[in-house]
């Protein structure tokens, strides 16, 4: 079973990080109050990005807590470079960008020495075998993430967003200092909605995630921080029994 190594050890309570997928700055405000200090790490996405979400990151970060810039950045390198740089003023503590190699190589060069974290994106979790043929990808869905997950080592990333099915197999490629950042995670009984390759906290803990991310089955609960604080349960038992 992959044990998590050294250079990417973090505290269990930061391993949870809690997806603001929600339409306004207020509503996500009162999600995070509610959980209080239950959970320390905020992932902000398009959404929120573009109904003031940016002001809330700075006001989290300057609150103490994480937060994820989920934005898959993707554009010519010197935008993306400079775009980075931004992020790293802001504070943030990962940013998403899209996997192709170039855009990788300038957002670590916009991240320079800062502790920012440069995460590629693989496959999306709401894509299937279909959805990839039908973007013109003569492979599955498998084959297409870990031919990514390669590329984002090699071009410098510090890790990448994958789905908890290819977790496994990406932990092999062989550079075991690459983060892995799993969407797409609903406990047992809990609806997948809009995605179409979900694993259980467990699931994805013991293949090898490092971090995983938890939206609607949280935010979206009738008491958020009971739901935040099994979440942590659920995860303290499945890294417990990994790195036995």
């Amino acid at each position: 079973m992959p044990k998590t190594t050294a250079a990417i050890e973090a505290p269990l309570e930061e391993r949870l990080i809690i997806a603001l997928d929600v339409p306004s700055t207020e509503e996500a405000r009162a999600v995070v109050d509610e959980i209080g200090d239950a959970a320390c790490f905020y992932k902000i996405g398009m959404q929120l990005q573009f109904a003031n979400g940016l002001q809330l990151a700075e006001q989290l970060i300057g609150e103490g807590k994480k937060v994820f810039l989920d934005a898959k950045l993707f554009d010519i390198d010197a935008t993306i470079e400079k775009a980075v740089a931004s992020v790293v003023r802001m504070g943030a503590s990962f940013l998403t960008v899209h996997g192709n190699e170039p855009t990788i190589r300038a957002a670590v060069r916009g991240r320079g020495d800062a502790d920012l974290k440069i995460l590629s994106v693989t496959v999306l979790t709401s894509l299937d075998h279909h959805d990839i043929q039908a973007l013109g990808f003569p492979c599955d869905v498998r084959e297409l993430t870990l031919h990514r997950a390669k590329k984002a080592a090699e071009a410098g990333a510090d890790g990448v967003i994958a789905s908890g099915l290819e977790v496994s197999e990406i932990k092999q490629l062989g550079d075991q200092n690459l983060l892995i950042v799993t969407p797409g995670i609903r406990s047992a009984g809990v609806s997948s909605d809009d995605q179409k390759r979900v694993v259980t906290p467990e699931m994805a803990i013991m293949a090898g995630a490092d971090y995983l991310v938890v939206g609607r089955q949280i935010v979206a609960a009738t008491d958020r921080r009971a739901a935040a604080l099994a979440a942590m349960t659920e995860m303290r038992a499945a890294f417990e029994r990994r790195d036995a």
